[in-house]
């Protein structure tokens, strides 16, 4: 499964992210974004996101683009 390009990641979407502490695991977070932190338009471990509670982690999957 590939991750999102960040021009398919907008402010208000809800996402999927892997928090950095939880990267081995690969426990996801589900969240709102709030900023786009990584400037590159491809990362391959995810864009850098962080959400409107103020956790970063990288988009693994778009939930819902509402």
């Amino acid at each position: 499964m590939s991750v999102p390009k960040r021009s398919e990641i907008r402010p208000g979407m809800r996402v999927e992210i892997v928090e950095k502490h939880n990267q081995r695991s690969g426990v996801r977070t589900t969240g709102v974004v709030s900023r786009i932190l990584t400037n590159s338009a491809m990362h391959p471990h995810g864009i850098k996101v962080m959400l409107t509670d103020g956790r970063v982690g990288r988009v693994q999957a778009i939930v819902d683009t509402a």
